[in-house]
This record gives C-alpha cells, structure tokens and sequence, in this order.
C-alpha cells in the first residue's frame, strides 16, 4: 500500500505522542519536531507508510536514548488483555463456530494501537467487537485453507493483542511460527512481549527481522523468509502495518485487521472501525 498524503499529519502527530512518553523538555520535542518534518519531506508517495514510522523512532533515540518507549505501555496492555482472557475464550468455546469466534477475537484485539489511536477501552472495545460482523468476510476461503494447512506463519502485531491472537492459535490444528518485530517501535511485540503473553506455551516465537511496524521483506532475516515464501502453507497477517507493507503479496495470505484511520478504510473500501478478514490477493475469489 503506498503512502497517502492524509498519512504526513498522522507521522507527525505519533512522533508527538512518542517523543512525550519520551521526554518532557519540550527543545528536545522541537528537535524531534523539527527533524522528523525535515526528513519526511523527502518520503515518496510511492513508498509503504510503516518506513516512516521508523525515521520517527530513529530521531526519538537519538534525542532521549530511549530505545523502547512503549515499554511500560507495553506491559500493562499485555496484562490488561490477560485480565480479560478468560472471558473472551468463554465466549469463543460458547459460540456456534468457535474459529470464526477465534478469528473475531484476534481481530478485536488489534484495536490495542498507540501508533494509530490512543483514545481504546481494552475490555469495553473487545467485547463489542465481538458482536460485530465482518465487513470484509472471506472466512469460508480462510476455514477451508486452515484445515488442510501443516504450517502456519502468524505475523504478530501490537503487544497487547498477542493476548488474544492466542485464542486463534488454539483453534488451529496445525503447527504455528508467530512472527514478530526484530526491536522495539512504538507498542508493536517483540519476542519478550509475545513470551509474557503466554504464546511460547503454545507455538514458536521468531524475530521477523523487521525493524518497521510492519514487515518490510527486505530487512526480514532467512529463516522468516523461507517461511513466507513457501515454507509455510498459510500466512495470518495482523493489524494495519502488515497490511500496508504487504497488501501486494502474492502469497497464501490473510489479513486479519480492524480498520483504525480513514487511510486503510479507503484503501479497503470499508468503513472506520471495520472488522477485516480478508484473503490476499493469490487467492482468486
């Protein structure tokens, strides 16, 4: 997905968000300010937007020496998201198809964004998802590949939502490879997050290689790439980074999103606030 022109305000208002978690002294904020606008000036059009995230957290290290802002943040919306586990995964064992229950689920908790929005009520906001339908609902396409698959490549997201991409895991008969960020950026997971999530009890936990909010396949290391490209028979592709860095792939690929900003809502043709699975585009449909 290219960049769009509604995404500039957005990067700046994040290195805004960012920089304060960061720092108080509002010349280091200006710095920040100042050398983040100066360098986005330069970003094309045509490249993906998670490659800009990773200008912000560049200059915010530089300025404050903090290498994970969100780490606080981190932990305290991975135990939040635990705090509500068990009546989530009541819900899923209860529901008439408890993979598409699963499958909500893990889509509700991409809502956990503090790079798109910091305005979420983790209990309130996942429980109603769930009793949302899904506005792009390739689940039948999904359910079918599933079934047949050995090998499941799971392309994590935000910290908190690794909570609940467990309850999709769980419902997955086959073996499961859960990709995630190689270093900190904003709340995404790195391998300790997806440990303290409880995912290491029930799959592999890898580094992507990754340094964006996203995964830029030319940065990914070589044993995540075999897997993408053909080791594994299905691709589940969390949150919007994903989707904006490899919404042109040509492989087995889901998408598993909700739509948080205008951007992404326009580039699906769905609305704001929309629960998305939706199947990549080598599936002919």
């Amino acid at each position: 997905m290219k960049t769009y022109i509604d995404c500039i305000p957005c990067f700046m208002n994040q290195a805004l968000r960012a920089g304060r978690i960061s720092t108080s002294d509002d010349i280091i904020l200006k710095k920040i300010m100042d050398n983040v606008g100066g360098k986005l000036k330069d970003v094309s059009l045509t490249e993906v937007p998670p490659r800009s995230a990773m200008i912000i957290y560049d200059e915010i290290f530089r300025q404050t020496g903090i290498e994970d802002p969100y780490k606080k943040i981190k932990k305290e919306s991975i135990d939040l998201a635990k705090s509500i586990l068990g009546q989530i995964r009541n819900m899923v064992e209860s529901a008439p198809d408890p993979l598409l229950a699963a499958v909500k689920a893990a889509i509700a908790g991409n809502i956990i964004d503090f790079g798109a929005c910091e305005d979420f009520d983790i209990k309130k906001d996942v429980k109603a998802s769930m009793d949302m339908d899904l506005s792009i609902n390739d689940y039948e396409v999904f359910k079918e590949k599933i079934n047949y698959a050995r090998t499941v490549l799971y392309l994590g997201d935000n910290a908190g939502e690794t909570v609940f991409d467990r309850l999709l895991i769980e419902n997955i008969d086959a073996r499961v490879v859960y990709a995630v960020r190689e270093k900190p950026i904003i709340n995404d997971a790195v391998i300790e997050d997806a440990v303290d999530s409880g995912l290491a009890d029930i799959c592999e936990i890898i580094s992507s290689g990754s340094t964006a909010p996203a995964t830029i396949l030319e940065e990914c290391n070589e044993r995540f790439l075999g897997l993408y490209h053909g080791g594994a028979d299905i691709i589940i592709s969390k949150g919007q980074g994903n989707y904006e860095s490899l919404s042109d792939s040509n492989e087995n690929i889901f998408f598993l999103l909700k739509t948080k900003c205008s951007v992404i809502a326009r580039d699906l043709d769905t609305e704001t606030g929309a629960l998305v699975l939706k199947a990549g585009k080598n599936y002919d449909l």
